[in-house]
């Protein structure tokens, strides 16, 4: 029975991608989850798995080719490539009754059942994630449900579980490798006892090596066989260093860097770094990127690239806001138990002011503008790893308290990386707090596909002129970055002073004035 394999989900606001790769050819036999081929959007890049055992159909659609969500690429005959896919190995076949001594020490280190330990789910439109830290070393007892390992994703960090007690027998991808969704990441002896499984990889892994003389069996990692395509490299020319000798991505960074000799001159060229004295080297630590910092820095330089970006400036008087605060803050805690703080103030407002002003909660799509007639409201909060935007859904619809609680629960997630794909989506506004580092003005730059974003800043006294009288009071400078292909001068500059009125008489929150 033919099998249909099409485009997976590509996540919010992605319509099309181009298939970059294909690493099957009409005719191959495929295991069920084995990666096809590779698309590429405008955000990410995708892999596509095999959705069933068989030998890969007809492709339809070709390497350049562009697609939508859930277009056909493909066809698998279910069935046919079954027999041949699990093939890996001659010598297997013929070791299934007779030489199962030899396959024993691999899953019945202490006599226990083998569990693989596989990748989680990584959220909408993830589908690779990189082993940042193993908490747990080969030969460990481990307890079910603790955690092995933590991995890092472009958005959020992912914690790996024992799916089963027992002892970690094998750790298949290294600290730093990167690893597709549903992939596996080790194996657990389960109900084995420390030092029984220790020894066994070992012995297990010293005759896997050996016969691997001539051509290994093991496929090599798709986003490696792509590079070494780029790059003109052969197999032979890479040290695989994945288990049973499989050529990562990172072994034909590595060949390529030191076999290519032209590859030094070129690089001078492009790379804008000045030279380094000798004794400042020593000095210097080069550190690579996390996934998130990188989309972090992707994101923003596309916003900049993409939007007609421009800032528009006013301050607040908060006096009356800290004043009503300072006289509520206990009855507020006491009877909502959490604090009332500065924020739920700042929502309020900009989703007062949204309503007058709709441009601001808009995106483009394409020639459209798709106007929101929801408010779900971004709160930029800072992270050990970087910033990350959890999102306050509904927020017209919460009260001061909700607002504070979410915001609060959203702000510990954050912090602890434990923010799931969902929370951080959605967002049709952002607001980003400078203040609590001391920033007293700054140009918040777009969350895209959004086109508004208010930045908050450090609240000084100030001798501010009121009814002619130099009167010293609280004052905090506020930044609209908006999209000025949607938003006009006159609609932010309204925006901005409906949330300065609301904040500084939140009487007109009340009154929807």
């Amino acid at each position: 029975m033919a099998v249909e394999v099409r485009v997976p989900t590509l996540g919010e606001s992605v319509t099309e991608a181009t298939v970059a790769t294909w690493f099957k050819k009409p005719g191959d036999a495929v295991a069920v989850d084995e990666m096809l081929c590779e698309l590429e959007t405008d955000k990410v890049t995708v892999e596509v798995p095999s959705p069933a055992a068989g030998v890969l159909g007809e492709i339809v659609a070709a390497e350049g080719d562009t697609v939508g969500v859930d277009a056909l690429l493909a066809t698998v005959e279910e069935g046919e490539g079954k027999a041949p896919a699990p093939k890996k190995a001659e010598p297997k076949p013929e070791a299934k009754a007779e030489p199962k001594a030899e396959e024993a020490p691999a899953s019945a280190d202490a006599g226990g059942e083998t569990v693989e330990v596989k990748v989680p789910s990584l959220g909408e439109s993830v589908s690779e994630a990189t082993v940042s830290t193993w908490f747990k070393q080969v030969g460990d007892e481990v307890a079910a449900d603790e955690m092995l390992c933590e991995l890092e994703t472009d958005k959020v960090s992912v914690e790996a579980p024992s799916p089963a007690a027992g002892v970690l027998a094998e750790i298949l991808v290294a600290e730093g490798d990167t690893v597709q969704a549903g992939g596996v990441l080790a194996r657990i002896t389960a109900g084995a006892s420390a030092g029984a499984a220790k020894p066994a990889p070992k012995s297990d892994d010293a005759p896997a090596a050996a016969p691997a003389s001539g051509k290994k069996d093991v496929e090599d990692a798709p986003s490696a066989k792509k590079l070494m395509a780029e790059k003109g490299l052969t197999p032979d020319q890479v040290k695989g260093t994945g288990r049973d000798g499989r050529i990562m991505k990172e072994d034909v960074q590595k060949a390529a860097s030191g076999a290519s000799a032209p590859a030094p001159a070129p690089q001078p060229a492009q790379a804008p770094r000045a030279p380094v004295a000798a004794s400042d080297a020593d000095r210097e630590e080069r550190v690579r990127m996390t996934r998130l910092r990188q989309t972090i820095a992707r994101r923003l330089k596309d916003a900049q690239n993409t939007a007609a970006m421009l800032t528009t400036y006013n301050e607040v008087d908060m006096k009356a806001i800290m004043e009503l605060r300072d006289e509520y803050k206990g009855v507020f805690e006491k009877k909502h138990g959490v604090k009332l703080g500065f924020m739920s103030f700042f929502v309020k407002a900009c989703v007062h002011a949204l309503k007058e002003v709709p441009e601001v909660n808009a995106e483009i799509d394409g020639t459209d503008v798709v106007y929101k007639n929801y408010y779900h409201m971004g709160v930029a909060v800072g992270t050990p790893n970087g910033l990350v935007v959890p999102v306050v859904r509904d927020a017209d619809h919460m009260g001061f308290a909700d607002i504070e609680k979410k915001i609060g629960e959203l702000g510990v997630r954050a912090r602890d990386g434990k923010l799931s794909m969902a929370e951080m989506q959605g967002g049709t506004f952002t607001i980003s707090n400078g203040g609590v580092y001391g920033s007293l003005m700054s140009s918040p730059i777009l969350n895209p596909p959004q086109s508004g974003i208010l930045g908050m800043h450090k609240i000084q006294e100030r001798p501010m002129v009121v009814g002619g009288q130099i009167v010293i009071r609280p004052m905090m400078y506020l930044a609209l970055s908006y999209d000025h292909r949607i938003v006009d001068g006159k609609g932010a500059v309204t925006f901005l002073v409906r949330v300065k009125e609301a904040l500084e008489d939140p009487r007109r929150l009340l009154m929807d004035l």
